[in-house]
């Protein structure tokens, strides 16, 4: 069996808190674990009363009355160790959080709770910019192509996950950097230069994602478009602004390396991710 087929998201955990956006985050929790047939863990960090407990049964049994694949955690402490550790604890392949809409509700970022979480998980994360009570169709999928070791990795989960969730179209964005072009722009000479060079590296990439996508199994892709795009930009930034500008509904992402303080100097590509939010975002581990 290709090793791809194994992996999904068998455990997936949601922070649960008493706002307003309560009932759509559960409601979108429980919609994974249909789409995945997964088991759902609930996590309240804070005290537990007989009045909260009653509130999230009443919501997961108004979504379905199959309750014996969720597990409801009551923990106090400080939120970011307490998810990360029962995440760990009870093998979660999935860590659920909301975004946090901006002033003019246009645009969505991640809080300082979320964005340590997300930095600091073991495993898969999705960042829900708007969680809804009603069922939101993923028509439109996007993943980073970036030459990384663990693009190979991504791509292939963005396939099952695309399936999951009924997605028509999957677009691998290969994210070049216009400084691989090694060319400066002065005149129609170097122009033409720059040209034929981008060229010749936008055939490499399609040739290595192309490499990537004859290794995807036949029921992977069926039912699903799929498009290449190479991009020259900025990494992190430059996909983001084409998953907005498309319209897509999900955005599949690296996971980076263990962070450092450098990377709150000079950003890695997800941190441009996090700070505006384009879509969805699944960061794969």
């Amino acid at each position: 069996m290709n090793e791809f087929l194994d992996h999904k998201f068998k455990t997936i955990l949601i922070g649960v808190a008493f706002s307003p956006n309560l009932k759509n985050n559960v409601y979108e929790a429980m919609r994974m674990v249909d789409f995945f047939d997964s088991n759902l863990i609930l996590v309240h960090v804070g005290t537990k009363t007989k009045e909260k407990e009653n509130a999230i049964k009443k919501l997961i049994s108004g979504f379905s009355e199959d309750t014996e694949r969720v597990k409801i955690i009551w923990q106090e402490g400080d939120p970011v160790n307490v998810i990360i550790k029962t995440a760990k604890q009870n093998n979660a392949d999935l860590i659920m959080l909301g975004a946090t809409p901006r002033e003019d509700f246009l645009k969505f970022y991640i809080g300082s709770i979320a964005r340590k979480i997300t930095r600091n998980a073991h495993c898969s994360v999705l960042l829900l910019i708007k969680p809804s009570e009603d069922l939101r169709p993923c028509h439109h999928v996007v993943v980073n192509g970036l030459k990384d070791d663990k693009t190979k990795q991504t791509i292939l989960s963005a396939f099952e996950v695309s399936q999951n969730l009924g997605a028509q179209q999957l677009t691998i964005v290969e994210e070049i950097s216009e400084q691989e072009v090694h060319v400066i722009v002065q005149d129609d000479k170097s122009l033409l230069k720059a040209t034929k060079r981008k060229e010749q590296i936008t055939k490499k990439e399609h040739l290595r994602v192309q490499d990537i996508l004859n290794n995807v199994p036949k029921e992977l892709k069926s039912n699903l478009h799929i498009k290449t795009q190479p991009i020259f930009g900025k990494r992190g930034y430059s996909i983001g602004h084409y998953a907005r500008v498309i319209g897509a509904d999900l955005l599949i992402m690296n996971a980076p390396g263990k962070t450092t303080f450098l990377d709150r100097i000079f950003p890695h590509d997800l941190e441009h991710i996090l700070t505006e939010l384009p879509t969805d975002v699944l960061i794969i581990r």
